[in-house]
């Protein structure tokens, strides 16, 4: 059945599947012509259409005269009560083309004459998953040649969201035709069956450029998370690559901390798979014995409910390789079978999910194979070239690996794509850690009192500090660092912390080694 759209704007509606245009529920007669062409200017409403367009889309690429152009745009003017004095719904944009001006409102799917007796279509039903659709942004001001951003910027933002595995994301062709400036955002989520919508604007200003987002829950209308972006237009390839990276850093962090607040409102026993998830990863992210035995509990109450759940699998495996990586168990090979066997089970439910490959090659690390690791969190980020936490984890990969550089040039990417993620204190150790490998003394001792003194941070990175504090000469603070280590986890040695961080350079391990030999482990 085919299905078209019907739009809003003052007392008129435009339907395109009974091609016809009313004027407060009564039919006014056009021109088939006359009302493509209306069609195609509203269709198109946040952007200039030129002439050459017109001909193309209404005449079918033929040759006609100027004049035959005219004609056609009065007598759509004419339908809406409109000259080219007052041009209240088309504007001339002179010598280059048109633009529908008025506001417009997309309400629903039209439907066809011939098929009035049908039963009504009801409106997609959201998914099981996080859903989203991303609509053509606003552009405010004369945007000359940079004016298709606004339809650019989301349309590249669709296809790199379509590449995380974990969220449904609306096609172009159903999300870009709601088309309007003050969309109703509970009515695209009806629309289009989808929980979130991304709207921004595109404000031009002489050489200036500014975009403004938002994420909406369009269950409520309630405002997720915005943020706004400025620079000069000539950087515009630049500024349209990191507003795209922040964006998608953004949605990773705020739609799961979203439904977990929203989960939370439920009872615990009638959770499904995904509330249960997302609860999961609250807990996961306290880096605590009582935190993490919260989380793998939740994540087994989402597989027992979806066993098919991949991301729930990995989840399992996180918080298995955190009980094996900070030795919080009496069983540290069964925790590091654990670990690889759910992520083994992620990977075979859901091969092209960045965090099931991350978790996967995280485990690795628990047997000192960097490289087996390295493959995993390379693997990762090309599938979401975005990924913080996977542009992380390869990071301090490379640091053990002895390749400072690289690692350095990594794990400030991720601060710079997330300096809000919870791992934030991880990144800022393998920061630390990079400047250890080159023997830059004092700059690891700065980064490594960062790190510890960050939320999250767990005992292990105390034990850097301690090593880094050492290294640099500052006694007192290494001995204040070793008393925290051993106030938290008093049975840790250096073998438990090699165990952790399997060096490869034998000269970087043996200054690490003796610097925590000093103060006891």
């Amino acid at each position: 059945m085919i299905r078209a759209m019907l739009y809003r704007f003052g007392s008129f509606e435009l339907d395109t599947a009974r091609v016809e245009l009313r004027d407060n529920g009564e039919p006014r007669p056009v021109e088939r012509q006359v009302f493509a062409l209306l069609a195609l200017l509203v269709d198109n409403r946040e952007r200039l259409v030129s002439k050459d367009e017109i001909l193309e889309k209404v005449w079918d690429g033929r040759i006609v005269s100027e004049a035959a152009v005219a004609s056609r745009v009065k007598s759509a003017r004419q339908a809406l009560g409109d000259d080219g004095k007052t041009q209240r719904f088309i504007k001339t944009i002179h010598r280059q083309g048109f633009r529908f001006v008025a506001d417009v409102s997309a309400v629903r799917d039209a439907q066809p004459a011939d098929e009035s007796t049908s039963p009504p279509t009801e409106p997609a039903a959201p998914t099981a998953r996080p859903s989203i659709a991303v609509l053509p942004f606003t552009l405010i001001g004369e945007a000359g040649p940079y004016a298709a951003i606004a339809d650019a910027l989301p349309h590249e933002l669709i296809s790199e969201l379509s590449r995380l595995r974990w969220l449904f994301v609306t096609a172009r062709g159903s999300s870009f035709r709601l088309r309007a400036a003050n969309a109703d955002m509970g009515e695209v989520g009806r629309l289009l069956g989808v929980r979130y919508c991304l709207s921004g604007t595109v404000e031009v200003a002489g050489s200036s450029l500014a975009v403004t987002v938002e994420l909406v829950d369009t269950r409520d209308g309630g405002i997720v998370w915005a943020d706004r972006f400025a620079g000069s237009i000539d950087a515009v390839h630049s500024i349209r690559t990191e507003i795209r990276s922040r964006i998608l850093v953004a949605l990773e962090i705020q739609i799961p901390m979203h439904e977990a607040s929203l989960a939370r409102l439920t009872v615990t026993e009638n959770l499904d798979a995904w509330s249960a998830y997302h609860l999961g990863l609250q807990h996961m992210y306290r880096f605590n014995r009582k935190d993490n035995a919260a989380a793998a509990a939740l994540f087994s109450h989402a597989v027992a409910r979806d066993p098919g759940f991949a991301r729930a699998h990995a989840g399992l495996s996180f918080v298995h390789f955190q009980s094996a990586f900070l030795r919080n168990t009496d069983d540290l090979a069964k925790e590091i079978a654990l670990a690889r066997r759910h992520a083994e089970r992620g990977v075979d439910l859901d091969p092209l999910d960045p965090f099931v490959n991350f978790t996967m090659g995280r485990t690795f690390w628990l047997e000192g194979d960097l490289d087996g690791s390295l493959g995993w969190l390379e693997r990762s980020t090309s599938i979401s070239p975005n990924y913080a936490q996977g542009i992380y984890a390869r990071g301090w990969t490379e640091a053990l690996a002895g390749r400072g550089l690289d690692a350095r040039s990594h794990v400030d990417l991720a601060m710079q794509l997330s300096p809000l993620d919870p791992l934030y204190y991880g990144m800022l150790g393998t920061r630390a850690f990079t400047h250890m490998t080159l023997a830059e003394d004092a700059e690891a001792a700065q980064w490594a009192e960062r790190a510890a003194r960050s939320p999250g941070a767990h005992v292990l990175i105390a034990m850097i500090a301690t090593a880094a504090q050492a290294m640099a000469g500052d006694e007192v603070r290494a001995a204040a660092w070793a008393a925290n280590v051993r106030t938290r986890n008093a049975g840790l040695t250096r073998e438990d912390f090699f165990r952790s961080f399997p060096m490869k350079s034998e000269a970087v391990r043996a200054r690490v080694s003796n610097a925590l030999a000093r103060f006891g482990f």
